[in-house]
């Protein structure tokens, strides 16, 4: 079976985030371009066996099935649907930050 990707406004807008502060602020679009497509790639990696990953510990998360997949410094939020065979990437967010309070912030899940 393979699944939907689908991202959330939220999730568009970090992965937009990532790029321009990286190319823009750091000065090096090339490493942003890579990083980018990395994370895309892992993302839809999720299309054949979203359940792989664990589910975030903390609560109330960790009870509405939020997963989360790692891919270098940053960390990917998202929930499957099985009835609908849909994997939505809520949050992509750098994981030296206040996960926690990023995620409280999240509107959309």
């Amino acid at each position: 079976m393979s699944m939907k990707i689908v991202y959330t406004q939220t999730a568009r807008q970090d992965l937009r985030e990532i790029y321009e502060y990286i190319a823009f602020t750091l000065l090096v679009p090339e490493t942003a371009r890579s990083l980018t497509g990395r994370i895309m790639a892992d993302i839809r990696s999720l299309e054949a066996f979203p359940e792989r990953n664990s589910l975030y510990k903390d609560e109330p998360w960790h009870s509405q099935g939020v997963r989360f997949l790692p891919v270098k410094n940053y960390l990917v939020f998202y929930t499957v649907t099985n009835e609908t065979e849909t994997v939505s990437i809520v949050r992509i967010l750098y994981g030296g930050r206040d996960i926690g309070k990023q995620l409280e912030e999240t509107i959309e899940w």
